[in-house]
């Protein structure tokens, strides 16, 4: 068997014209190949091991699914919980800590230990943490899990060091935060309420201290019961029963009252005199506001639940009164509100989201002083805002956190490190115009913390797209976050008209979503690919202008009807125009040509437009980002064109370039023309490195069973994986595997199998039963976003609906029922006639938004992740993708409409697509635009575009521009492919060039220059364009550079113009690469790879050897794969969540730096000191400030608690603990070097003064002898 998989690996491998390059001339990972390396390239790389540490750095934006608040009032800090178990804690700007509890269980529940610098969670796995907040990176450090009782609520009072703990059963236990030990004082349920109740009181919902009196304990439970106990005496004051559910409780201050919420969306005043019954009781929202509403049968109004309720006093005038819900029910469609009752004044504040939780933010930390609040805290579910409570209107406060990334989910990311320095202040200053008013003019409250500008920054700039079309620019130098300017691209277009029939069923229900960006930060020309297949290219202006943005229509789409004959296209030239290959260009500029739909066109040409209409007037544009032009690839035949996969430009050449699974497109964006618009397959010309079958239906089946053939290594090895569905399994979509069947043959491109050998896998061949037996888990794509029951889900490509791409293999591209009206093909006995048709056309679904996507994976021994690179591009592109390793066969699944509306999923639109068409189809998936040799004669570097495609192939396209001017605006630039190939494994995902002494060679720009300024005419605005040609700095080392080119499988190092393979490395074999890069890190240079079994790498350049290789995280969704990007200076990140950035760095010089440029959580400030009570308060009111709880509390007086309650877990577990310790360790050995060289300071400072003080000495010895001798002969009368 292993030599049958040698042979066949050698088959993959082996290639017509493909000797160069190809992946069999390579030897050991990061060797050098069998071509020698010149003599003229000997490059010192100075990169270690040493070099490179993986870390995270700091976590931005709004934390996802919170569940939890908590404030301290004196150090005025926030907490929130997350229910995946993380807590991020917020200070002043800058100061942004993020923890995560090793369990991931949800938090329940917050405690701050005021002014103290510590944090008790409670999490939903019963489990206490205590977390020591006096280190810029929080750690915990006790534990204890109960484990006969789930906690439900927690109460520390002010200054103490017992915590209260209510569980599930009802009993509350107490807790000594300093050893997190339980004490043996139980408060048991059946103690708490009377004797002769029948019935259990409930779980604990509220416990605090009375503000008379510390040792007496209010226990609220959920059935409506109400216990003051008494801590010394161990019984009850006094019990409360009340007919409705208790939520919250909250006291007066002077603690003779409190109030409570209920179910009912009543609030309720008890007084500790009569506690009988309430002496007052109010419905907000319902009977109260109403003016005493009755419903003919004489109920009151039903209102929901309130929530929470807190009851605030202020010296100076009413106490404000708030509470969350207990809205009426009749009233539909009201959105969640926050009520303040302040006296008579009644202020409901609607919210955008569901309220979690809320606090109000007052000036004292004793609850038995007057309470003075200043603000309210409300934590939505997708948002936190801060009300100002000292203005009668209430404004919010303006958020100084980037608690907005997720205000349209998030679909794609880019990452810009070292960025020209003027740039950010000039986007803020034009931001900074469009900002919202209304804010409260007062400062943040939550300004605790201390943050410094670190001594490592430099401007840096992330750039986010979203599914409505938007893009954010953000500042995040010294790892903060900050919007800095944003930008609408649905401004360009015509708002959408709902459409009828099939046009409305394709539209795509966020047409504006951004698929992928390019921005060159020096010309500052921005580029936008949308998800409708159009391209929008902005200018940047520091002024207004009226324009007419000009509109270019590409139809990069092969022709429909042309039917392939055995003769067609024989020794196709390059350039055939006529090429049934060839998409046909098609641009028109507004300005001239108006759109004329119903000018004479065909019937059938009729849908033959874009789906989105570019305004076709002049527009008032302001300063910024302004449209200049706007790219759409056209509909044929009422289908939507294939997404664009790639896209690069350049600003000195004018230049833009881009491509999806049908071919490429260049155009010049300066003279607003289509340079170039052809199919993947005639780039080749005669230079194809495959044999393409394209001959009769049988011959082609023949070669598709060949092309799986040669790929079975491939195939064994990857059999065992299984991706699970996180949805539905393929059997559950029909009631039986007969009727799967019977779609099957009605797809036109199905092969025909007997009924036996669909029902019984045995009899097949053993690869086509393991594709078979695939096609039960295929992988379904879940969007968490869905607005109402007629929402669809949707597969992110054309559906595939034969679920392509299973376990590492393509099955089929596309097949579908065929459109109303159109016959289908009939089945002969040698199979379907061919049609030429173009691919696979993906129908627009809802935006791919890269915040609410997920799957749920299989492990696979000890790596997880996708099994098929092909199953994510599906996702991560909206395409169908193929690549060289992974091969198709034909046995397609038809869904029936019905079956797809009933399972969510939007059924495929694409046309029939062959064997032949497969064989032949393959995606650009990169282009980079650079100076470089386009073929093995050149002398002289010249302008190229060089072009990757999901087959693992190089291309090289080289193109003579004007240099000057004038010629550039009037001249055409040509382009002629070179016939350059140069092969890989796997898909190409990233080019980069080095010159001979290992530099980046950075593509050429043009400097900014702003057309909308007020001309001079003495000095003209002309382009001033940067080179940095490869032959420019190496006069003495020769000429030439390295290309650096990275695919899914490997990476490789070419030597240009030889092309001539000098290193390559396997990077993956079990796993393939979703992002590569080649960054700038220590002042050199490295390739970072981001693989989807989790693992991060880096590689040296040229010589691509492993330096490191850490497995950081799964790929467990796909927005990580979609918003993963590397960048300069060691630094990556992602969407962690669907709301929040993750920012990591693999640099060891960062990760040593990390320290200093991270925030202080806690800062010592004085504790306020408590209000003089007064003698006759003091006599009067009680002895609480005689209460000891160590007393009564301690393990002398109460016992210990029984063992098997909860267990104690002292510090933190794992290998984090072991980190944590190791860092104490380093940071002990660091202090005490400092201090020894302290020591060794003040030493040598002691020895200067001693030298000072015997040169003082000898001076003053020196002076005396010299009076003595003066004075010695003198008498006393002579003095």
């Amino acid at each position: 068997m292993k030599k049958f998989r040698k042979v066949l690996d050698g088959l993959t491998t082996s290639s017509p014209g493909g000797t160069i390059g190809s992946p069999s001339c390579g030897s050991a990972a990061g060797t050098p190949t069998a071509t020698p390396t010149p003599k003229e390239i000997d490059i010192q790389e100075t990169l270690v091991s040493e070099n490179f540490q993986l870390c995270k750095t700091v976590r931005h934006g709004f934390p996802y699914q919170p569940t939890a608040l908590a404030f301290d009032p004196v150090q005025k800090i926030l907490a929130i919980g997350s229910r995946t178990g993380g807590v991020r804690i917020l200070g002043r700007p800058g100061v942004d800590c993020y923890c995560q509890h090793e369990s991931g269980a949800a938090v329940l529940q917050l405690q701050f230990l005021i002014n103290e610098g510590a944090l008790v969670t409670a999490c939903a796995d019963d489990t206490l943490h205590l977390w020591n907040l006096r280190q810029r990176r929080p750690a915990v450090l006790h534990s204890l899990k109960f484990n006969r009782e789930r906690i439900t609520f927690c109460h520390l009072p002010f200054q103490s060091k017992w915590l209260y703990v209510g569980t599930e059963r009802g009993n509350t236990h107490i807790v000594n935060i300093e050893s997190f030990i339980l004490s043996g004082y139980v408060i048991m349920w059946n103690k708490a309420i009377e004797l002769s109740t029948k019935t259990h009181p409930g779980p604990v919902v509220h416990l605090s201290d009375s503000p008379k009196d510390e040792g007496k304990l209010l226990i609220g439970f959920e059935s409506g019961t109400v216990v003051q106990w008494d801590l010394r005496l161990k019984k009850a004051d006094f019990r409360i029963y009340y007919d409705e559910a208790i939520h919250s409780v909250g006291w007066h201050h002077e603690g003779k009252q409190f109030m409570c919420s209920h179910s009912d969306g009543s609030l309720t005043m008890w007084n500790l005199r009569n506690t009988t019954k309430p002496f007052q009781v109010t419905f907000p929202h319902g009977e109260t506001l109403t003016h005493g509403k009755i419903q003919k049968d004489g109920r009151k109004e039903s209102c929901k639940p309130i929530l929470k309720v807190e009851y605030k006093t202020s010296r100076n005038s009413e106490p404000f009164v708030i509470f969350s819900g207990g809205l009426s029910y009749d009233k539909a469609g009201r959105r969640p509100t926050l009520t303040i009752m302040h006296g008579k004044a009644i202020t409901v504040l609607e919210m955008d989201y569901p309220i979690v939780e809320f606090m109000a933010l007052c000036e004292t930390p004793y609850n038995n002083e007057v309470q003075e609040p200043y603000a309210v805290v409300v934590l939505l579910e997708k948002d936190l805002i801060v009300v100002d409570l000292t203005q009668s209107n209430y404004p919010v406060f303006e958020n100084p956190y980037p608690m907005d990334v997720h205000e349209s989910p998030v679909t794609c990311t880019a990452y810009f490190a070292e960025c020209p320095p003027d740039i950010i202040p000039i986007l803020y200053s034009i931001g900074a115009k469009h900002k919202k008013t209304g804010y409260s003019q007062k400062e943040w409250p939550i300004a605790g913390g201390t943050w410094t500008l670190g001594s490592h920054t430099y401007p840096e700039i992330i750039i986010t797209g979203h599914a409505d079309g938007s893009i954010k620019f953000w500042d995040a130098s010294a790892i903060t976050l900050q919007m800095l300017y944003k930008l609408k691209t649905s401004k360009v277009f015509e708002k959408p008209k709902p459409g009828e029939g099939r046009a409305a069923e394709l539209v795509e229900e966020d047409p504006f979503a951004v698929q992928m960006v390019s921005w060159c930060p020096q010309s500052r020309i921005f580029c936008v690919v949308g998800i409708s297949a159009h391209i929008i290219l902005y200018r940047f202006s520091k002024y207004d202008a009226n324009t007419q943005i000009v509109s270019l229509e590409v139809r990069l789409q092969c022709e429909t009807e042309d039917v392939i004959s055995p003769s067609e296209n024989e020794n196709n030239p390059c350039f055939s125009e006529s090429s049934p290959h060839s998409p046909q260009p098609h641009h028109q500029q507004q300005q001239q040509h108006p759109p004329s739909p119903g000018s004479g066109t065909p019937e059938g040409n009729k849908d033959s437009i874009p789906h989105l209409k570019v305004k076709d007037r002049m527009v008032r544009v302001p300063p910024g980002y302004q449209a200049e032009l706007a790219i759409q690839l056209l509909w044929i035949d009422g289908e939507p064109p294939q997404q664009i996969t790639s896209l690069d430009i350049n600003s000195a050449y004018g230049l833009l370039a881009f491509g999806n699974c049908n071919g490429l497109a260049v155009v010049d964006y300066l003279q607003k023309t289509i340079l170039l618009c052809m199919s993947t397959l005639d780039l080749y010309g005669a230079a194809d490195p495959y044999q393409r079958l394209t001959r009769s239906p049988r011959r082609n089946r023949q070669s598709t069973s060949e092309f799986c053939m040669r790929g079975l290594s491939n195939f064994y090895s990857d059999s065992k994986k299984r991706i699970r569905t996180s949805y539905q399994s393929l059997t559950e979509l029909s009631d039986n595997q007969q009727s799967i069947d019977m779609e099957r043959s009605k797809s036109p491109t199905s092969v025909h199998y007997p009924t036996s050998l669909h029902n019984d896998p045995r009899i097949l061949p053993e690869p086509v039963a393991s594709l078979r037996a695939s096609h039960c888990s295929p992988v379904f794509y879940l969007l968490d976003n869905v607005k109402g029951p007629g929402r669809k889900l949707s597969l992110p490509t054309d559906l595939k609906t034969d679920l392509d791409h299973v376990n590492g293999h393509c099955t089929s591209p596309t097949s579908q029922p065929c459109p109303a009206g159109k016959p289908r093909i009939p089945m002969g006995p040698e199979g379907p006639r061919l049609t030429r048709r173009g691919p696979g056309r993906p129908p627009f679904r809802k935006a791919q938004s890269a915040a609410c996507m997920e799957i749920s994976l299989p492990v696979s021994h000890t790596e997880v992740g996708y099994a098929s690179r092909r199953a994510m591009l599906q996702q991560l592109h909206g395409v169908t993708m193929y690549s060289h390793d992974e091969h198709h066969t034909s046995a397609p699944y038809c869904w029936s409409e019905r079956e797809s509306r009933e399972n969510s999923f939007s059924r495929s639109r694409s046309s029939s697509v062959s064997s032949i068409d497969r064989d032949t189809k393959e995606a650009i998936t990169t282009l980079q635009f650079g100076e470089s040799y386009g073929r093995k004669s050149d002398a002289l570097p010249t302008p190229c575009l060089w072009v990757g495609t999901s087959l693992g192939v190089v291309l090289l396209i080289p193109m003579s521009i004007p240099t000057d001017h004038e010629e550039r605006m009037e001249e055409p630039v040509t382009i002629g492919p070179s016939g350059t190939v140069l092969m890989l494994k796997g898909s190409v995902l990233r080019f980069g060039f080095l010159d001979c002494m290992g530099a980046i060679i950075q593509s050429p720009f043009e400097v900014w220059r702003d057309l909308n300024a007020p001309q001079d005419p003495d000095r003209p605005r002309r382009r001033k364009l940067v080179h940095f040609s490869p032959s420019s700095s190496q006069d003495s080392c020769g000429e030439g550079h390295l290309a650096v080119v990275c695919s899914e499988r490997q990476a490789k190092v070419f030597l240009m113009p030889s092309q001539s393979c000098l290193f390559v490395h396997n990077i993956t074999e079990s796993s393939f690469v979703l992002r590569a890069d080649v960054v700038s890190v220590c002042n050199s240079v490295c390739l970072a790879c981001f693989c989807a079994n989790g693992h991060v790498m880096t590689l040296s350049l040229p010589s691509l050897r492993p330096l490191m290789d850490v497995n950081y995280l799964p790929l467990t969704d796909m927005r990580i794969a979609r918003t993963f990007c590397f960048t300069n200076g060691g630094q990556a990140l992602y969407l962690s969540s669907p709301t929040e950035i993750q920012r990591i760095t693999y640099s060891q010089e960062m990760c040593d730096n990390l320290q200093e440029m991270l925030g202080e959580l806690f800062t010592p400030i004085e504790t306020p000191e408590a209000q003089n009570r007064g003698f006759l308060k003091g006599f009067f009111g009680g002895n609480s400030h005689n209460f000891d709880r160590e007393e009564l509390f301690g393990e002398a007086a109460a016992g210990k608690a029984s063992r098997s309650l909860a267990q104690h877990i002292p510090g933190q577990v794992g290998m984090e603990g072991m980190k944590v310790a190791a860092s104490g360790a380093v940071g002990e050995l660091a202090r005490a070097r400092i201090a020894l060289d302290e020591r060794g300071q003040r030493l040598g400072e002691l020895e200067e003064r001693t030298a000072l003080m015997m040169t003082s000495a000898e001076s003053f010895s020196k002076h005396a002898h010299e009076l003595m001798l003066k004075c010695k002969d003198k008498k006393w009368y002579q003095f």
